[in-house]
């Protein structure tokens, strides 16, 4: 297979390497980028601006045990029948109206399957009540939701899939502490070795993600300093206002919020990538080896993937890209390759 341009600084020669015969058992998928849209930061930036249409969800705050709480995303009334309930997790900094979500929302409407977004903490619009936030590994709020699933709607089938950080979340959640009512999960452009994304999006062009990231979640920050005594004894504004890098954030904010010693400590303990031989159930991956978030770092060798995880690689994609089609009639592989699981999932359960 011939090896890409190099989209994305430091993504060539590991794309060459990933298609070579040495990495034979890992399965290339079956996306191939059009000719319009080949750069990895066109896939990545174009399906934002091309999704302009509202998501169509009912919200549900969902109280949890210490307090706070989590915004449920619904796409409507659940079916009785026997369908599955595709419950979604969005990346960092996202939410029900990031395009990926609202996306596949639509998406499953029109198919007309169920499905429901857990927000993370904070990440609904509304600030949450606690200091505490979110991160990579953060499981337990995950576990609380899909439980209650179970206990509403006893005997459907549950489907998780994960976006990016939701993604790294939900490998994490499976391996961890699979819960009984999951019956397959997807992940997709996960930052499975978090030490090198973290080093990655610091680099070249990647840098405006981070920058776009990082103005977001220093706001939601200065907003608790101002609400919160707990924030005001913790940091100062003019602290926050210097951080200038994810890995930074993660220094200052994310590692001694949740207990961890240190940045360093909080990715050695949450990166997905060692796990993924402990997913007990049916998984799809889907990752893109030109992803300007990551680097060939991600990329599991096939000794580290369970019997039951699907790892689909492409050369392009992007970061939650994956675009196919037309300039005029662009098409969204992603929705159409889930769709695609999905049917096979409940095929193989009706057998």
């Amino acid at each position: 297979i011939a090896c890409p341009p190099d989209t994305a600084a430091g993504h060539g020669p590991a794309a060459c390497f990933l298609f070579s015969p040495s990495c034979c058992m890992l399965t290339e998928s079956h996306f191939h980028a059009p000719w319009w849209a080949r750069n990895a930061h066109l896939q990545t930036i174009l399906p934002k601006w091309l999704r302009r249409s509202p998501a169509r969800f009912t919200p549900e705050r969902f109280e949890l045990a210490d307090g706070d709480f989590v915004d449920l995303a619904w796409s409507g009334a659940i079916s009785p029948d026997e369908r599955p309930l595709l419950v979604l997790f969005h990346g960092l900094e996202g939410s029900i109206h990031s395009h990926y979500a609202k996306g596949l929302f639509a998406h499953l409407q029109r198919q007309g399957n169920d499905a429901v977004l857990m927000h993370f903490r904070g990440c609904s619009g509304e600030p949450n009540r606690l200091l505490r936030a979110y991160h990579s590994g953060a499981i337990e709020d995950a576990e609380a939701v899909i439980a209650e699933l179970g206990r509403r709607f006893p005997g459907k089938p549950l489907i998780a899939i994960g976006y990016s950080l939701g993604g790294n979340m939900l490998v994490n959640l499976l391996a961890r502490a699979c819960p009984d009512e999951l019956t397959a999960a997807v992940v997709i452009s996960a930052p499975l070795q978090l030490a090198s994304c973290a080093d990655r999006v610091n680099q070249g062009f990647s840098r405006v993600y981070q920058s776009y990231l990082l103005r977001t979640m220093r706001a939601n920050l200065q907003s608790k300093i101002r609400h919160q005594a707990a924030a005001q004894s913790r940091w100062q504004p003019e602290q926050v206002d210097r951080i200038a890098t994810l890995r930074d954030f993660d220094e200052q904010v994310t590692a001694p919020l949740h207990g961890f010693d240190s940045a360093d400590h909080y990715y050695q303990t949450c990166s997905g990538l060692g796990l993924l031989a402990r997913i007990p159930i049916p998984t799809l991956v889907i990752h893109a080896a030109d992803d300007p978030f990551m680097t060939q770092a991600v990329i599991p060798t096939p000794e580290q993937l369970s019997p039951l995880v699907r790892y689909e690689l492409s050369r392009c994609g992007g970061h939650v890209g994956f675009l196919h089609g037309t300039p005029w009639r662009p098409r969204f592989w992603l929705e159409e390759r889930i769709s695609q699981w999905l049917r096979e999932q409940t095929q193989d359960a009706s057998r």
